[in-house]
């Protein structure tokens, strides 16, 4: 008596495994479409704390990063230094260099459009957290915020809290 085999009849991919295929390609497809003909942010910048800016009127949130909060202390509490109002400094000392394009990628709650931004081809958010000015979030920006870390620069120079976390303990009034 002859064994069945396991996998007989059809050979090769599923139609769901086509199907799936074909949803990612039309998928990746379209965001390259919308890319290259969704005009980037540009225009006059103002810098509103750390990680967000408003350019050409727009209010922008930068994507992948977290600033410690514009009043936020840093360090431990005999020396507490305004870790907040440095970030912002930093940011400004970073468009400040160039041309600041903004590419939106999402909005947030407070209607921010949540952006890539560069400043004359340079990646602002990386710029931040490599200095030492913000923290990744997600898997963004990971590498650099591990050598910010090692090297102690900004925030990493001595205790913070992390901004989420600070944000949480002084929470906006009416919000």
């Amino acid at each position: 008596m002859r064994r069945p085999r396991r996998f007989e009849g059809r050979r090769g991919w599923r139609p769901s495994t086509y199907q799936s295929i074909l949803v990612a390609v039309v998928l990746v497809a379209g965001a390259l479409v919308v890319e290259r003909f969704v005009p980037a942010l540009t225009g006059s910048v103002r810098v509103a704390d750390g990680d967000s800016l408003e350019i050409g009127g727009e209010r922008v949130r930068l994507e992948g990063i977290d600033a410690p909060e514009l009043h936020q202390q840093c360090g431990p509490p005999e020396k507490l230094w305004p870790c907040g109002e440095r970030a912002r400094a930093a940011l400004r000392a970073l468009v400040a260099k160039g041309e600041v394009k903004c590419r939106p990628v999402d909005e947030d709650r407070y209607a921010r459009a949540v952006s890539v931004c560069t400043v004359d081809g340079r990646d602002i958010g990386a710029a931040l957290v490599s200095d030492g000015w913000a923290v990744a979030l997600g898997l963004s920006y990971g590498s650099e915020e591990r050598a910010a870390r090692q090297a102690g620069r900004g925030i990493w120079a001595g205790p913070f809290e992390r901004p989420g976390e600070w944000r949480a303990r002084n929470p906006r009034a009416g919000s």
